[in-house]
């Protein structure tokens, strides 16, 4: 069984459409990234997801359960990204409050709230009121919310945007604790590097469309930009090069493409050879997540 699976999601504000049709499966204890640029549709599709904001069509099942369900719902952890929480009550106040809304007992509350503020390293500010706090801080506490009702599937929307270097770490270390006991993550991030080092698989979106689902290992280890120096380059030869890349830009004596595997390297110098293309460099180099999310999605709109 799926953690997440779409059909078709569609949502339209008015003449805006902000989702087309997203289809996409999330599997149980994986940790998903959703990248796309700014307006792509992705915080939309989390609300749909969350049964925040209704779908204007299409489809979806969470934990095996249409959306809305509300027993499902109490195995749903959520981290918005723009959150504003109730800045009178101290860090333990505010975990007791959600917890008893979550209809937890109070001596399960006792030493549950005890282990998330050590969790995010808040202990030492568990009687603080949460208007004292730094975007940082709160970005702590609310992520030991998302986490109170040890939740099987977390939606976390921008999780690190307000932490520093240390913050980050710490969330990712919780991520991969998260992942070893089971735990689905749905994590959206502007912050490419973090999605590198945390996420299984990573979906490409773009004005509400799935554009790529791809295994983050595979995707990164395989993808190679390969740059070009040669002599006698023709534009009938520069298009051959398609055979091996979708994305082949030539400059004068220089071509640059992106091949899916080093291994297809002595194939192209070999069929440059053959005709009679003088080859003064060949070289490949790995793409980053950076790389392939501008090379998969453009340049026209930022994370």
């Amino acid at each position: 069984m799926n953690a997440i699976q779409t059909n078709n999601l569609r949502k339209q504000f008015d003449e805006n459409v902000a989702v087309r049709g997203l289809t996409l499966a999330v599997t149980q204890g994986e940790v998903f990234g959703f990248l796309g640029p700014n307006g792509a549709g992705k915080t939309t599709s989390i609300k749909m997801l969350l049964g925040l904001v209704a779908p204007t069509s299409g489809s979806a099942m969470l934990l095996g359960a249409p959306l809305g369900d509300r027993a499902v719902r109490a195995h749903i952890g959520f981290l918005p990204e723009h959150f504003r929480f109730h800045d009178w009550l101290s860090a333990r106040e505010f975990l007791d409050l959600h917890g008893r809304l979550y209809g937890m007992s109070a001596a399960r509350l006792r030493s549950h709230i005890a282990e998330l503020l050590d969790l995010v390293g808040l202990t030492p500010f568990r009687d603080k009121q949460l208007r004292t706090f730094s975007k940082g801080m709160l970005q702590r506490i609310g992520l030991a919310q998302a986490l109170l009702n040890d939740p099987a599937l977390v939606f976390l929307d921008e999780p690190t945007s307000g932490l520093d270097p240390v913050g980050r770490r710490l969330v990712r270390d919780i991520i991969r604790d998260l992942r070893a006991r089971g735990t689905t993550i749905f994590l959206n991030s502007h912050l490419l590097s973090e999605v590198e080092i945390t996420c299984d698989r990573v979906a490409f979106i773009k004005h509400g469309e799935v554009l790529r689902v791809s295994e983050l290992k595979s995707l990164v280890n395989g993808a190679t930009s390969v740059t070009i120096r040669a002599d006698g380059l023709t534009p009938a030869i520069v298009a051959g090069l398609g055979q091996w890349s979708r994305d082949v830009r030539a400059d004068g004596a220089q071509v640059t493409l992106t091949v899916s595997d080093e291994t297809a390297l002595p194939a192209i110098a070999r069929y440059l050879i053959a005709q009679n293309v003088a080859v003064y460099a060949l070289t490949p180099q790995h793409l980053s997540l950076e790389d392939l999310f501008i090379q998969i999605v453009g340049t026209d709109g930022g994370l």
